[in-house]
């Protein structure tokens, strides 16, 4: 489990094409500290297993599902990404519950600068739409933000300077792809109440 608070920007230092996947080497020296094989690290919000690592990189296979159901099949070598080790037990929860488990891509649609912040609009899958709510949380390329506004194919998130200076939302524009991940929370309770329903309907 992450919480959606990055904690470094890497970098894809190269990538190898596979049949029906990719392997990513990627550069964080703060996640690969003490990193080890079967290790967890989220990689623009997306949860990736650690092949292997050595100095202050790390590789990691991507499948083919993954690569379709995120953005991570346009990243190449020089790309930059955020990077997050899953949380500690016992460790504050600064952001809320990340399962790393991308639920669809969005798109970057406009980017309006403020003097000390900067609101950013995001296309929203329509699948999606019923996840996202005013003032709630979403995942965006494996960051913890706030939902300022929630409409039927988009919302907006206001970015103060730490998280434009750390992380990929800083220098993404207009047209580029993020990944999202709606609140599992809200998941959960619609499959509980979709279920109380059908059975009341039965009786």
């Amino acid at each position: 489990m992450f919480t959606g608070i990055v904690e470094e920007l890497g970098e894809i230092t190269a990538v190898e094409t596979l049949d029906d996947a990719c392997r990513f080497r990627l550069r964080g020296p703060a996640v690969t500290e003490g990193a080890r094989h079967g290790d967890s690290i989220a990689v623009n919000g997306v949860c990736l297993t650690v092949v292997d690592h050595e100095g202050d990189e790390f590789t990691a296979d991507v499948m083919a599902e993954t690569l379709n159901r995120s953005s991570l099949g346009v990243l190449a070598v020089g790309s930059r990404v955020n990077l997050e080790r899953p949380t500690a037990v016992g460790a504050r929860l600064g952001g809320h519950i990340v399962q790393g488990h991308v639920d669809g891509t969005g798109e970057i649609l406009e980017r309006k600068p403020s003097e000390h912040w900067e609101l950013v609009k995001i296309s929203l899958p329509a699948d999606l739409a019923r996840y996202v709510v005013e003032k709630g949380s979403i995942t965006v390329d494996g960051i913890s933000l706030t939902v300022v506004d929630a409409g039927p194919d988009f919302f907006t998130v206001s970015l103060i300077p730490t998280t434009l200076a750390l992380t990929t939302l800083g220098i993404k524009q207009p047209g580029d792809p993020v990944n999202l991940e709606v609140d599992v929370i809200a998941k959960y309770v619609e499959r509980l109440l979709g279920a109380h329903v059908e059975q009341g309907d039965a009786r």
